[in-house]
């Protein structure tokens, strides 16, 4: 990395860039491609190093057979071997105009950052989506890899601009139809939505892509400060809502708000992802090296 006076981006800080180059994205299901990278598969290759056995079957190649086992059961085995794959980073970056709200969308560019600096370090795939209009194609950096691919990453992420009516599940929906690989999906949103976010997420799932799911929230999302006679107006649709607040109110949208996290996280854990809502007011360097650290999700 280079000196601490040569900021490479104003998204993360050489310090947190420094510390990134010591960690990995920590998946479940190990979906990878079929190419060559850093992801140990178990199955007959040109691997040195050993793995395990299993019964021939036809078709297999027949360089792997075991003689000696053959020759001591009548039986021939495969020999299995590790081989690296490389895996798909997708960062999907929801950018409608609920996201502007209290540094929401610039938590979700510092995060797909990171994430996208530990895919190309570890030598994976990475490509980056962003989606706000509906019926708008997405804005899609094209899979790039390796440390020389930083800066176009950072360029990206750093001219991401929020405005806009999508909801995550339509953008999901309108990726996959511009992007393919088997990997990691980081999904971050404030998944605010009246959309079927569960279908787009088994989407995700059944593409081959396991769902690491960030809800970023702003703190008045987590915690309204509102008393009295309000009127709410959707910063997407322009819809309005007249509420008079109160206590009962404000409990029941903390139980509302709770319970859908605990949805969200459920779905994803079910199809073997992640999901952890941060609030926007706390700072990468801590979602990242305390939050997602002690949850697994780098290592």
């Amino acid at each position: 990395m280079p000196p601490n006076n040569q900021q490479l981006t104003p998204l993360l800080s050489n310090a947190a860039l420094s510390r990134l180059e010591r960690l990995r994205i920590n998946t479940n299901r190990r979906f990878t491609d079929k190419r060559r990278g850093e992801h140990l598969r178990g199955r007959g290759g040109t691997s040195t190093e050993f793995s395990d056995f299993r019964d021939y079957v036809a078709g297999d190649d027949m360089r792997f057979v075991d003689w000696n086992a053959f020759a001591r059961l009548n039986r021939p085995y495969v020999k299995l071997y590790e081989q690296e794959e490389e895996m798909y980073v997708l960062l999907l970056v929801d950018a409608s105009s609920s996201m502007v709200f209290e540094d929401k969308l610039l938590r979700a560019k510092e995060l797909a950052a990171a994430y996208g600096v530990m895919g190309l370090l570890g030598n994976e795939r990475v490509c980056a989506c962003v989606f706000n209009s509906t019926g708008a194609s997405p804005t899609l950096l094209r899979p790039c890899r390796g440390r020389a691919s930083m800066m176009k990453l950072f360029a990206f992420l750093e001219g991401i601009e929020g405005g806009g009516d999508s909801s995550v599940d339509e953008g999901i929906e309108t990726m996959l139809k511009h992007l393919t690989g088997r990997g990691v999906a980081v999904v971050l949103s404030d998944f605010l939505t009246f959309g079927d976010t569960k279908r787009a997420l088994n989407r995700l799932f059944s593409s081959g892509l396991e769902p690491f799911a960030v809800q970023i929230l702003a703190p008045a999302e987590m915690d309204p400060d509102v008393s009295g006679d309000s009127r709410l107006i959707d910063c997407e649709t322009e819809h309005t809502l007249d509420v008079s607040c109160n206590a009962d109110l404000l409990r029941l949208y903390q139980e509302h708000r709770q319970s859908f996290e605990r949805e969200l996280e459920i779905y994803c854990r079910q199809r073997s992802g992640q999901f952890v809502c941060v609030n926007s007011a706390e700072s990468t360097d801590w979602i990242l090296f305390d939050l997602m650290r002690r949850r697994g999700w780098v290592k």
